[in-house]
């Protein structure tokens, strides 16, 4: 089914492989009749094309990429501007779109929604951005239907910024990365490398974009075959695959830890836009006629089969009729594994699911930018139609991921179809992707066409004993389990004719509600603030030693970003950055916030010209000990608080909030094996945090939870980009221990040394 080539690989006019080895620039010579060195072809990659000209550092191996247009939604829009306006915005110099697909209702305090939306309307208007209501559009459709181009860029503070199958290249990055595009900076990174992913073969009938996602998920996040790097579509298997199914793959891209992803274009996408009243804004984008790809996953779509992804994870997949052979055996292996991500912390059974030797699911879920696409929804329509859920526990729910979308499904019939089988067809809403909606009765096991399935995703507390689960699965088999009342049941069971509508898009839906400024900026607009839109508060410059506690020790395999911040109901606070602080490592270390807190007195100690030894008396015989080899470390010369150990953290959500959260509750930094993502280190970054690395093996650490760590000369360090940092763990005496800061561009130490990206720009 899937291949994952050992090593870089050739490809000859779109089509032919020639794996790289000895004898490979041979083999291409001979078939091309030309020689073409390894580096040449690897600038025929279209990735490598899209990025040349964004990169405005004149050198291919250190980009400075500047985007085209820019995202954000309701979770993040409101702190990327109020730390946009601390540094000096003025104007949004590129078309940057505000969307509301994220409204969690205000049920435990926070922020109005409406609060949140009025910022944004007004912001638009101030700056001159677009502004897109709530319940018209999830952010990456209107992406989709509005912004996407070929051979274009886009940023977007969701980590499921991705538009690759239309022919443009989009990241999901933290908001501090926004930021610097709306100050006019440059996104930098190195040049990232380009992984092919191959496309053979046709889908069979039943199957979806969503199994082959899962399938390629399953095959390459594990090993992480492509993180950080650009996935790129070809091979005689992508013209097989319509626009929405390919979109549909695509979205799901992020779950591999990759960077960015990019397809070949064709006719289809060309129809596509032109559906779209967009026809000017589609690019044809192949390789060159020799590309050379730094790794390859080979896919047999004939093979991919209806899959599903077991809690917790997207990369933790079977096919569906795996599960339904060794239904006991799997459901024991996900129970094992939910010991580890749920810490023990309640109990977690699925073998009560099993009815007559069959699974029982209880919620059904199609939604988002994942699932709510039109295609999608008109095969379950076709595969429920006449048939009915039933009146047992199981509920089913679709969310059309625009209103255009929700539109054409009135007019051909689909919801008709899928509310007479006792659907519930619902407006276009991110909930149900990040806790917010839809959340299943306790124990309960949901199986969503959604982007992850993480814990708490669903809307679990932990802390109050409540657990249910998420299974990811398409859209398709989905609906074949709806029409067999909640028993799984793979899609290609089902004897189904699929209808394959054609889509018809409505403009005036958008020009009647969607606020464009068209680009003006209207300075005296007063942005309209609620009373729980906060500012950041004051952040101090890395001082010239630092005293750090470690408040939490994470030694799970790999730690999300919403097992750092949880989404969910959380989110009502997502505007006020100490409210929202309360809630971080809450369902992961309940008891992080009030240690963070208490070590953070020692620092605003520090700033308000108060001794820190009396404020925080456990620090004094702490200071003893560092005095014994350093006794100039002290007054003027002394930072202290907190960090965090885990082993992998990151994987998820763009979120800044994962590292905000810890910098205002005094965190200096975060000491990890590695980092699961890029986006979550430059969040640490952009924050003043630093992202520090150990070499130990996380079950034999020289530290643990509650032990005191003194890092001397960690300024001078980092001004001297020195390779690795020594570090004392404070105990009976002073035990040295290493740390590396990873590879730092000199604007990113910069940013560090002033204590956060606000600081940075303020100057």
């Amino acid at each position: 089914m899937i291949e994952l080539y050992n090593g870089g690989a050739y490809l000859l006019n779109g089509t032919e492989i020639v794996a790289d080895g000895p004898k490979a620039a041979q083999e291409v010579a001979a078939k091309t009749g030309s020689t073409v060195a390894k580096e040449e072809a690897a600038k025929n990659t279209i990735a490598y094309g899209i990025l040349k000209e964004h990169n405005v550092s004149g050198n291919m191996e250190r980009l400075n990429i500047k985007f085209d247009k820019l995202t954000s939604h309701d979770i993040t829009f409101v702190g990327i501007i109020q730390t946009a306006r601390a540094s000096g915005l003025e104007k949004f110099p590129i078309p940057y779109v505000l969307t509301n697909c994220h409204n969690s209702l205000c049920a435990v305090g926070g922020t109005i929604n409406e609060d949140d939306h009025m910022f944004g309307l007004t912001c638009a208007k101030k700056y001159g951005g677009v502004y897109v209501p709530p319940h018209q559009a999830v952010i990456h459709q209107f992406a989709r239907e509005m912004l996407a181009g070929g051979g274009k860029m886009i940023l977007g503070s969701d980590s499921h910024t991705r538009y690759g199958a239309l022919g443009t290249m989009a990241m999901g990055e933290g908001g501090p990365e926004l930021v610097k595009q709306l100050l006019n900076k440059t996104y930098d990174i190195k040049m990232p490398g380009v992984v092919a992913v191959y496309l053979d073969g046709e889908p069979m009938k039943g199957v979806g974009p969503q199994d082959v996602a899962l399938a390629i998920i399953g095959a390459t996040f594990g090993n992480g075959y492509v993180n950080n790097k650009v996935m790129e579509f070809v091979g005689p298997g992508v013209e097989k695959l319509s626009a929405d199914f390919r979109i549909g793959v695509d979205v799901m891209t992020t779950e591999t830890t990759c960077l960015s992803s990019i397809w070949k274009t064709d006719e289809k996408i060309q129809e596509f836009y032109e559906i779209h009243g967009r026809s000017n804004d589609y690019k044809e984008l192949n390789p060159g006629a020799v590309a050379y790809y730094d790794g390859l996953v080979y896919v047999d779509l004939g093979k991919v089969k209806p899959m599903i992804a077991m809690p917790f994870h997207p990369s933790n997949t079977y096919t569906i009729d795996e599960v339904k052979e060794n239904l006991k055996d799997i459901l024991h292996d996900v129970e094992k594994k939910a010991l580890v991500s749920l810490d023990g912390a309640v109990e977690y059974s699925l073998q009560d699911k099993i009815r007559n030797g069959k699974l029982y699911v209880e919620q059904g879920i199609i939604a988002g930018c994942a699932g709510g696409g039109f295609e999608n929804i008109c095969a379950a329509a076709d595969i429920i139609r006449g048939k009915y859920i039933g009146s047992d526990a199981f509920t089913f729910s679709v969310y059309p991921a625009s209103t255009p979308v929700y539109m054409e499904l009135v007019k051909n019939g689909a919801v008709a179809d899928l509310m007479a089988a006792g659907t519930i067809v619902k407006t276009a809403f991110c909930g149900p992707c990040f806790g917010a909606g839809d959340t299943p009765a306790n124990n309960a096991f949901s199986i969503r066409h959604s982007t992850r399935n993480f814990p708490n995703r669903e809307g679990s507390k932990l802390q109050s004993g409540q657990i249910s689960s998420v299974a990811l699965m398409d859209a398709r088999s989905i609906a074949a389990t709806a029409a067999n009342k909640g028993f799984l049941t793979p899609a290609t069971d089902l004897d189904v004719e699929y209808t394959n509508p054609k889509y018809h898009f409505d403009s005036n839906i958008y020009a009647n509600r969607v606020f464009d400024s068209k680009g003006v900026a209207k300075p005296d607009v007063e942005i309209q603030f609620g009373p729980n839109i906060k500012d950041w508060p004051a952040m101090s410059a890395l001082p010239e030693n630092l005293l750090l506690k470690v408040v939490s020790e994470i030694h799970d395999p790999v730690t999300t970003t919403d097992e750092l911040i949880p989404s969910g109901e959380t989110s009502s606070y997502r505007s006020n950055p100490l409210g929202l602080a309360e809630f971080a490592l809450s369902r992961k270390d309940p008891a992080y916030v009030g240690r963070a807190k208490e070590v953070q007195k020692g620092q605003k100690a520090i700033e308000s010209g108060t001794c820190p030894l009396e404020v925080v008396p456990e620090l004094k015989p702490v200071m003893e000990k560092v005095h014994t080899m350093f006794p100039g470390a002290g007054e003027g010369n002394l930072g202290i608080g907190s960090t965090i150990f885990a082993v992998k953290p990151g994987d998820g959500s763009a979120r800044e909030q994962a590292a905000s959260c810890q910098k205002v509750l005094g965190g200096w930094a975060n000491i990890a094996n590695e980092y699961a993502t890029k986006r979550y280190r430059s969040n640490l970054i952009n924050w003043g945090m630093l992202p520090f690395l150990t070499d130990e093996n996380h079950e034999a650490l020289s530290f643990e939870n509650g032990d005191y760590i003194f890092v001397p000369d960690v300024r001078k360090a980092v001004e001297e980009k020195t390779d690795e940092i020594k570090a004392y763990i404070v105990k009976d005496e002073l035990k040295e221990v290493t740390f590396k800061l990873g590879d730092l561009t000199d604007n990113e130490r910069e940013i560090i040394l002033k204590g956060c990206l606000i600081n940075y720009y303020r100057g």
